[in-house]
């Protein structure tokens, strides 16, 4: 008997004792044109329809995975991708601003998996500050269809990419 219930323990530390990041960059967005008028600030702009797809094929991706937490900067395109996999789970967008050392250190302390969609030029930040391992760059502007993956069992941390939606021009 005690036997299982060590068993039992060590099973759900070595189960629970990990968690998964889900980093994407944000899905396509509008191309502004010459003469095109947006009435957004600071090139903030939208998603477009095949945006929403990917953002809902994201979703669709994670719905087996328990996703805890939804990251995202504070941009329509990026809570436009979040939205779906957020409502979903019935979490809130929480945002970030920077993706620096005290945002990966909060990264770190979360417990549960997480989603966090950030930017063509953040996503590798966010992967190599998470695995201490130089894994990305930045990423080409037509990029849209990855999904990288950081996974945390204890202490060991272990990256790997997948594609998610539609193929991308990449």
């Amino acid at each position: 008997m005690y036997n299982r219930i060590v068993f039992f323990i060590l099973f759900l530390c070595l189960t629970g004792c990990s968690n998964k990041y889900y980093i994407v960059r944000h899905a396509e967005k509008v191309q502004v044109t010459p003469g095109m008028m947006m009435s957004t600030v600071n090139n903030d702009l939208p998603l477009t329809d095949a945006g929403k797809e990917r953002a809902i094929a994201l979703q669709k991706r994670l719905e087996k995975e328990k996703i805890r937490q939804v990251f995202s900067t504070h941009t329509l395109r990026t809570e436009s991708t979040a939205a779906p996999t957020a409502r979903y789970f019935s979490c809130p967008v929480q945002v970030y601003t920077k993706a620096d050392s005290a945002f990966i250190q909060l990264l770190k302390r979360l417990k549960g998996n997480t989603l966090i969609v950030g930017h063509s030029n953040t996503v590798d930040d966010l992967v190599n500050g998470l695995t201490g391992i130089r894994h990305l760059s930045d990423l080409p502007d037509s990029a849209y269809d990855n999904l990288f993956i950081v996974r945390k069992k204890g202490k060991k941390l272990t990256f790997s990419q997948e594609k998610y939606g539609r193929p991308g021009s990449n």
